[in-house]
């Protein structure tokens, strides 16, 4: 698949001086620019808009929260942690996947909405290209996936969720 090249100037002006990009999703703002993959009252899981891998997705509370586990407590801790866990159990049967990354980035600076990134690492990358050279956009660029790719692809997982617990 081909990949494009990721601006990264453009991307920090954006989410440092615009409002909360998933507060967006979550209102139904950008659904445009994101697929959303499963939402409850108080989860939201959609693909990623610059997937540096195929199925990179996001898992975020709802509710605007900023740190990652201080704002939540053990129990929407534990809630949260099992969205992901069925979002992870869910790529890995529709996607093939060698090795499944989970992590939380963002900045209190941008993109201070705490969220999650579920990423399927295929099969076949080499070592060198895994793990953080796997999610760097700025490095290889961005699969070049079509809204109709990413709405195929969104549904197969949320359906695939849907019928776990």
């Amino acid at each position: 698949m081909r990949r494009l090249p990721f601006d990264m100037a453009s991307y920090e002006r954006r989410v440092r001086g615009g409002d909360c990009f998933i507060c967006g999703i979550v209102r139904g703002d950008r659904s445009d620019e994101q697929h959303v993959i499963y939402r409850d009252d108080r989860h939201i899981a959609f693909l990623s808009q610059y997937p540096a891998q195929r199925g990179y997705s996001l898992v975020a509370p709802v509710d605007h929260r900023e740190h990652v586990v201080a704002d939540f407590t053990r129990e929407e801790y534990v809630a949260i942690q099992l969205v992901i866990h069925r979002l992870g159990r869910a790529l890995s049967s529709v996607l093939p996947t060698e090795r499944l990354y989970v992590l939380s980035l963002g900045s209190q600076q941008g993109n201070s909405h705490v969220h999650w990134h579920v990423v399927p690492l295929p099969p076949g990358v080499a070592y060198e290209e895994q793990q953080f050279g796997a999610l760097m956009l700025e490095r290889a660029g961005y699969l070049d996936m079509s809204d109709e790719e990413k709405g195929t692809l969104a549904a197969a997982l949320g359906a695939v969720m849907r019928n776990t617990e």
